[in-house]
């Protein structure tokens, strides 16, 4: 019986197999679905999460507490209840948001802390890239503590839009952000929706 090949995965830089491209491909098509026309602010976030119905796309996202989905959710003060997974991404939508990661793929189990870093710093290229081309954000939101030691690359990265918080932090870096981190994120997305 013959090994599968590995090759590098575009959207991680892991090795990875036909099926791991095939998750890939699956999570962007679910997020395809729902990007806006003009993004007002694209949110970038770190490493995609490990649990497909933890990420803010997945057909099956439970948008549960302490989740990166229901955290951005509740910044973005977009409530979830009695509501469809469609509905919710179609609100989301309609304020021009969209949520991207530098590592589109879920770490692989072995992988350390330094290894995940090396992978999201040879994955910066290719995210400002796909930023400057394609996306074309009014505005950047740097989101998650996993994009903390790069804040500085996107602030030089010339990208035609606002790249915000300023130098030296990132929005939403943690799972339970204080009231003042939300009022910090809302105010960079200008979303004058009454508080949760």
């Amino acid at each position: 019986m013959s090994n599968p090949i590995l090759l590098p995965c575009d959207g991680c830089g892991q090795l990875a197999n036909s099926a791991h491209i095939s998750r890939r491909l699956e999570r962007l098509a679910w997020a395809t679905h729902f990007r806006p026309v003009h993004i007002q602010a694209l949110l970038l976030s770190g490493i995609v999460p490990s649990c497909n119905s933890d990420f803010l796309y997945s057909p099956n996202t439970s948008f549960q507490n302490g989740t990166e989905a229901a955290t951005i959710l509740k910044a973005a003060q977009l409530s979830t209840d009695g509501k469809s997974r469609e509905a919710v991404l179609a609100e989301f939508q309609k304020l021009g948001l969209m949520l991207i990661h530098v590592l589109e793929c879920p770490l692989d189990e072995n992988v350390s802390t330094s290894e995940a870093h090396a992978l999201l710093q040879r994955q910066l290229p290719a995210t400002v890239a796909r930023i400057r081309r394609s996306l074309k954000p009014k505005r950047l939101l740097l989101i998650s503590s996993q994009l903390q030691p790069f804040v500085d690359h996107f602030h030089h990265a010339g990208l035609d839009c606002p790249v915000l918080p300023p130098p030296g932090t990132t929005f939403l870096s943690s799972q339970l952000p204080s009231e003042t981190d939300l009022e910090a994120f809302r105010a960079a997305l200008a979303i004058n929706a009454p508080a949760v």
